[in-house]
């Protein structure tokens, strides 16, 4: 089996494709500080897959740990690298927390597979790159925005970086997956999104709101420029995020890449209301909400072509949207013990 080192497995997206990468056929080596996530996680996915994967606990900002963690796994014959501190409100309050995770992480690990010979990464980037688009869908040909928060620039230096470094280190090869918005939760409701403290993310909110673990579900902005007010996003179920990765190792395995950009996401816009009327008729529980002021950051309307995707990985975002949505919500009930 082929060694896969995952940074930040423990988390959400992590963890729903450690599952995927486990029943794909390949190892994998969890390297997670926990900062995020929970130990527990790696229990849930021994029950799904019934595989423990093996886990290393450390910061991926800890340029010595990294170096020694990768040396007991120099077979590895990939990275999938997901750690990074993710909430954009947090990252326009907190810039250097920001600029020092989740640059100095991925520097490191691109140092150590240089050092060690690992010759593929794949790299979870982000919508955020295309800033507040001129045109929708974005395809990977539009052009990158300056981004509207700390967190989106992290993810156009991180690209940069990345394409530098296989400039410079021909045996080092690359894909980036650019993510719309990830939700939903594993079928089994073994694992899914759990964040520590206030969700940043809509979908978790919606979920302790409907367990009553919320008062209410706040929303931020009725008066953007789109047909209902809300921000428009392209929700993604983690599942078919998950899998897309597995295709992109395979991709690479078989093909001399240099770097490539893939867009993930269903090709459809819903805005937040609609997802939210979209919850309540999959599980029949109504939200309390209240209308709030906007968030710093946040972009008005994005959604994605992933022609690329689907041609060139053979990867679909197939999961229908009433399907994630229940698995969501089985997962809150039973976090939650409902």
């Amino acid at each position: 089996m082929a060694k896969i080192i995952v940074n930040g497995g423990c988390g959400y997206i992590g963890s729903h494709t450690t599952v995927a990468l486990q029943n794909a056929g390949f190892e994998v080596v969890i390297f997670d500080n926990l900062s995020n996530s929970r130990l527990d996680t790696l229990d849930k996915i021994s029950e799904i897959t019934g595989i423990r994967p093996e886990f290393e606990q450390l910061d991926c900002t800890d340029k010595q740990a990294m170096q020694d963690a990768f040396s007991r796994h120099n077979d590895a014959i990939g990275v999938i690298h997901f750690a990074a501190l993710k909430a954009v409100g947090e990252s326009v309050e907190k810039p250097i927390m920001y600029y020092r995770n989740n640059i100095l992480s991925l520097l490191n690990t691109l140092e150590m597979m240089e050092k060690f010979n690992i010759p593929n990464i794949v790299f979870s980037s982000s919508a955020t790159v295309y800033g507040i688009p001129d045109e929708l869908p974005v395809t990977e040909e539009s052009p990158l925005r300056p981004a509207t928060s700390p967190y989106g620039q992290t993810k156009i230096m991180a690209e940069t970086i990345i394409r530098d470094t296989v400039t410079a280190n021909p045996k080092i090869h690359a894909v980036l997956l650019r993510y719309f918005n990830p939700i939903g939760a594993h079928p089994s409701g073994k694992i899914g999104e759990l964040p520590i403290g206030v969700p940043n993310n809509l979908m978790p909110y919606i979920t302790q709101v409907a367990a009553g673990i919320r008062e209410r579900l706040n929303i931020f902005g009725n008066d953007y420029d789109t047909p209902d007010g809300f921000c428009i996003r392209d929700y993604i179920d983690v599942n078919d995020l998950a899998e897309a990765h597995v295709a992109a190792l395979n991709h690479m395995i078989k093909k001399d890449v240099t770097v490539e950009i893939y867009n993930l996401g269903t090709g459809h816009g819903l805005s937040v209301m609609e997802l939210v009327k979209a919850f309540e008729a999959a599980t029949g529980v109504k939200l309390p909400y209240a209308i709030t002021a906007r968030r710093p950051g946040d972009v008005p309307a994005i959604w994605a072509c992933s022609d690329l995707a689907n041609k060139q990985l053979g990867w679909y975002a197939k999961t229908p949207l009433e399907e994630t949505m229940r698995n969501a919500w089985k997962w809150q009930k039973n976090v939650s013990g409902i």
